[in-house]
């Protein structure tokens, strides 16, 4: 018998549109999917609350509907049970899920916003770090570029006082040599000078005695 009642379901949906619209089980606890569109029919399984069908067709005279489960079984459902949209249960299910994963993601964008307010707080010490490097490295630039400049004016004036020194020593030694030179020549004229003193004293020791003898002269014809 259930054999005669499985070909009657496969000719049946045959016969009608394979794919429909899905309806879903309502707030009722258990419903049964039978083979059939009455109470006679045998029960193929017991669907729960919330149960989503595929819908395949509707007997109005019966007040059943043939669906499909979502693993591929058929059979007749009371019409009255199935409802558009999932259960109130469901829906509110649903909606604390909805909550939950929003609250989940509100978490996970916390963490992010405060992971990311961790890297800018880092990243800003970094470049002031760096902004302090650069402003240091500058200034030591700078620095070393007027010690430069002042290397080079010294250097400058280092090799014009040794131009300097070089005239000092060279009007030393000519100075040393005209001293010298001055210094034989004083020597010189004081040995002429010497020289004339002791002839003029010579002469005039001569000219003294002559001068005596001529005086005894005369002293002695008288």
């Amino acid at each position: 018998m259930y054999v005669r009642y499985l070909l009657l379901t496969l000719a049946v949906a045959s016969s009608v549109a394979i794919a429909g619209p899905t309806r879903y089980v309502s707030d009722q606890l258990i419903i049964t999917l039978r083979t059939g569109a009455s109470t006679k029919n045998a029960i193929i399984e017991s669907l729960p609350t919330g149960t989503a069908v595929e819908l395949l067709e509707t007997d109005t005279e019966t007040g059943y509907s043939r669906v499909r489960t979502s693993e591929g079984e058929e059979g007749w459902v009371i019409t009255r049970y199935l409802m558009e949209a999932p259960s109130a249960r469901d829906q509110l299910a649903a909606a604390r899920q909805t909550v939950d994963e929003s609250k989940t993601r509100e978490d996970a964008l916390s963490q992010q916003i405060s992971q990311l307010k961790s890297e800018k707080s880092a990243l800003d010490k970094q470049r002031n770090k760096f902004e302090n490097e650069l402003k240091n490295t500058v200034q030591e630039l700078n620095r070393l570029r007027r010690t430069s400049s002042k290397a080079v004016e010294i250097d400058q004036e280092r090799q014009q006082l040794k131009k300097y020194v070089r005239t000092l020593e060279r009007d030393l030694r000519a100075l040393r040599t005209e001293n010298d030179a001055l210094s034989d020549r004083s020597a010189r004229d004081w040995f002429m000078v010497g020289a004339g003193v002791l002839l003029l004293g010579i002469l005039t020791g001569a000219i003294l005695a002559r001068m005596r003898k001529r005086r005894r002269g005369g002293w002695e014809s008288f």
